[in-house]
């Protein structure tokens, strides 16, 4: 499929819980004077879920934010997939086994708009594309920030996809899909037996 019809293959997850809270991260500051964030102690906010969808042909990436997975945002998500390419041949979405994307609702719509799901092992998260993705998704939207609430919260995530999908081959983005891919490599190994990598 990859190799074959790269334009008819998309990958989707879904990247949370998304809490309102102050994150660590790094940036630049004034020599002397690091940028603190406060302490937080009321959660009052509640959590999201990004909805990630990821285009490989065009490496494009797109999503919304939503309160809960479920069906019904799965089946929202894949139609957004479907409209990429809607000359209605046959398109591919590589995704996990979640019970949320697999309801017989989701079956019968595939079925209907020839839409193969096409899932990935459990434990193999590492097997979905846009997890790749995910990592410098998280470095620039939700690394050192300290977001008022969850409107403000995806308002950098919706502005970081418009310049990401502008900028894809940025060696700052390039350079973190790279950290991410290792850090799943390392997870795949520890899952499958394996031991992990010694730092040099």
């Amino acid at each position: 499929m990859l190799e074959r019809f790269p334009d008819r293959v998309f990958s989707f997850d879904e990247f949370g819980p998304l809490g309102i809270r102050p994150t660590g991260g790094s940036c630049w500051a004034p020599a002397g004077h690091p940028e603190r964030h406060p302490a937080t102690y009321h959660r009052t906010h509640g959590v999201r879920y990004f909805h990630g969808c990821y285009s490989i042909g065009d490496d494009t990436l797109w999503g919304v934010n939503r309160r809960k997975k479920g069906a019904a945002n799965t089946l929202a998500a894949l139609r957004s997939i479907r409209a990429a390419r809607p000359d209605g041949a046959p398109i591919y979405v590589i995704l996990d086994n979640l019970s949320a994307h697999k309801g017989e609702t989701i079956r019968r719509w595939v079925r209907k708009n020839r839409v193969e799901l096409c899932f990935t092992p459990t434990y193999a998260s590492w097997a979905n594309p846009i997890e790749a993705h995910f990592g410098p998704f998280r470095q620039f939207t939700v690394a050192n920030s300290n977001h008022p609430n969850h409107t403000v919260q995806t308002r950098a995530m919706h502005a970081y996809l418009r310049w990401r999908n502008q900028n894809a081959r940025h060696p700052d983005v390039l350079d973190a899909q790279q950290k991410e891919r290792a850090r799943i490599r390392s997870e795949k190994g520890i899952r499958w037996g394996g031991r992990p990598a010694l730092a040099a």
